[in-house]
């Protein structure tokens, strides 16, 4: 009986080495964390965009969850509506932490943070829609340019629903799934030197307001004479 427990013990230590080796077993393996990657994107032009999210690492066969933390500025927005259709047609998961103005400009505007979940095949990637919002009227107008830093990366290991606090890295809180938002233990990767993106949006003239409302009250003005001689013209009342 002392054999076969001690045969027992042996084996035991040997799975479990071999797991933390190639990072298997609920703790990821400092070797590999080391390769995670990550890089972000603007595309397209003009107020609609997309930032594009991707996550590279070395092969492993350790099973894993991916989670973007992104706090965005006030001079964009992501479409909620946008973002649902998406979800149903593409399987795009993206989560906001609270209803948003479409319509609100930048300047009433607050930053808002999405939670975007990251799913293979490999590379994890995201193509998420973002648009610019309306900037205040400025003296000169020109352009308004919106940063937008690098979001934060989490990783959970989908072998055990706590992450072990010794590795060199932060352990947060954050929703489970898209579908489950109870809280689970994730790893924050920390030194991916991301750079941050930035578009530059154009900005209205203040100082034409007066020529704009005269012009457009001038217009409203003939287009509403034309209506009514054609009403008074044929009758139509």
């Amino acid at each position: 009986m002392l054999v076969l427990h001690f045969a027992l013990t042996v084996l035991c230590a040997i799975i479990c080495g071999a797991s933390q080796k190639d990072g298997v077993g609920c703790e990821f393996a400092a070797s590999w964390l080391e390769s995670v990657v990550m890089s972000m994107k603007l595309t397209k032009q003009g107020f609609h965009r997309d930032l594009v999210y991707e996550v590279r690492h070395e092969p492993t066969s350790h099973l894993f969850k991916a989670l973007l933390l992104h706090t965005l500025p006030n001079g964009v927005y992501m479409d909620q509506y946008q973002l649902a259709d998406l979800r149903e047609e593409m399987g795009l998961q993206v989560l906001l932490d609270s209803a948003l103005d479409l319509e609100s400009p930048a300047h009433v505007s607050s930053t808002f943070s999405a939670l975007v979940f990251l799913g293979p095949p490999e590379p994890l990637q995201a193509i998420v829609p973002v648009h610019g919002r309306y900037h205040k009227a400025s003296s000169s107008g020109g352009w308004e340019r919106v940063i937008i830093d690098p979001p934060r990366l989490l990783l959970r290991s989908e072998h055990c629903d706590t992450v072990d606090p010794g590795l060199p890295h932060r352990v947060v809180d954050a929703p489970c799934t898209i579908q489950n938002q109870s809280l689970c233990s994730w790893l924050e990767i920390h030194g991916l030197q991301v750079p941050s993106v930035s578009l530059e949006l154009p900005v209205g003239d203040s100082s034409l307001i007066i020529p704009v409302c005269v012009v457009t009250t001038l217009v409203s003005l003939l287009c509403s004479a034309f209506l009514f001689r054609a009403v008074w013209k044929h009758g139509i009342f």
